[in-house]
Formats: structure tokens, C-alpha cells, sequence
């Protein structure tokens, strides 16, 4: 049975993860800021495995989506499929352009304040949509539903977790970047999620 998805929604997932998308673009893949989650494991498993992350981040990213279809529904899935296109789209958009700051490559403090803006921005509108653009934000969706702990802190138990095994080969200096905006994003998503909806005030009325 096809799920039954509001438009206003899709349309909030499909552009918020063509901002994302914008972000890693022009920000994260210029800089060599790691990450953490999903991401940021299959560097690990490649660096000590030597397990291709074209194969490690697809077993991943589907068992973390299968783990959202099973406990948030059908139209998670929906969402995360219009999320997942919108983010393509806007990727293969932007790199037709050359970055807009290049200079960034070398700042990597600004890089890391200004990318934690864009990831944080850009999940937390589709995370709220009800879709995700990764497999991170499908496990991070999930258990905050399953154990009532607000997202934020899901996202900085399982960031946390890579970015210490990642030291095992990662400079510390750099990992410190990765940290900051790590934790950023993950706090920028949680205060998304706070802010009341239009339902929501209704309701209290």
C-alpha cells in the first residue's frame, strides 16, 4: 500500500536536503572535516577493514532505514525517499558550479561552525518532515522514539562513539574540528524539533 504523504512535507524534505546537500558541497568536502554516525564508520571500516564504504555505507544506510520503516511506518520511508532525491538533485546542481568559497578549505574552525549550520538546518527541517536524508538520521529518529530521549542526544551518543574509534587514525586537531560540528548539528536538530507547529498551538487553544 502506498503511504499517504502531505505535500507541504515533501516539499520541506525534498529542499531542506538540497540545503544539506549545498552544505557538504561547498563546506564539508572542501574542508576534510570527518563526521560522525554512518559516514564517519565507513572511513573506519575502510581505513582498518579495508571494506569499500560503497559497500559498508550501503549495508548500513539500509539497515538503518529498515529499523525506521519498522518502528516510524511506512510514510517515513515515503518521506526519506523524497528526502533522498531532493538531496541527489541538489548535489548534482551544485557541483555543475565551482565552490563559492574555496578559501574555506583552509579555515577550519569557520568551516566547522558554518557546515554544523547547514547539516544541522538542513536535517533537522527533514528530520521534523518526517524524513531522513541518511542512515543517521533514520537510527537517530528511531531510538529517540523507542527510548523517549530527545534527538539531539541520540545523535551525540552515536557521533561521539565514531569520532572516538576514529582517533585510532585520525590527529587529534582534527577530530577536535569534527567534534564542534558534530555537536553543533546535533543541537541545531534538537531545537528544530522544539519549535511548535501551527497543530500543536491549535491544539492549545
Amino acid at each position: 500500500m502506498i503511504p499517504k504523504l502531505r505535500i507541504s512535507n515533501c516539499a520541506v524534505a525534498f529542499f531542506s536536503s538540497a540545503f544539506q546537500a549545498f552544505g557538504i558541497y561547498n563546506i564539508h568536502a572542501l574542508s576534510s572535516v570527518t563526521e560522525g554516525g554512518v559516514f564517519g564508520l565507513t572511513l573506519l571500516l575502510s581505513h582498518w577493514f579495508h571494506i569499500s564504504p560503497a559497500i559498508s555505507s550501503f549495508i548500513l544506510n539500509i539497515l538503518c532505514y529498515a529499523l525506521g520503516w519498522k518502528v516510524l511506518g511506512k510514510e517515513f520511508i515515503g518521506y526519506s525517499v523524497v528526502a533522498a532525491c531532493g538531496y541527489s538533485a541538489g548535489y548534482a546542481v551544485f557541483e555543475c558550479f565551482p565552490p563559492l568559497w574555496p578559501e574555506i578549505a583552509n579555515m577550519p574552525l569557520t568551516a566547522s561552525v558554518v557546515g554544523a549550520l547547514f547539516i544541522g538546518i538542513g536535517a533537522g527541517l527533514c528530520v521534523r518532515a518526517g524524513g531522513a536524508t541518511s542512515g543517521d538520521d533514520a537510527l537517530a529518529m528511531s531510538l529517540s522514539h523507542v527510548t523517549g530521549i530527545e534527538i539531539q542526544w541520540i545523535y551525540m551518543i552515536s557521533d561521539l562513539t565514531v569520532l572516538g574509534l576514529s582517533l585510532t587514525y585520525i590527529p587529534l586537531k582534527r577530530i577536535a574540528y569534527s567534534l564542534l560540528t558534530v555537536i553543533l548539528s546535533g543541537q541545531i536538530i534538537g531545537w528544530i524539533q522544539k519549535i511548535p507547529t501551527n497543530r500543536n498551538n491549535a491544539r492549545r487553544g
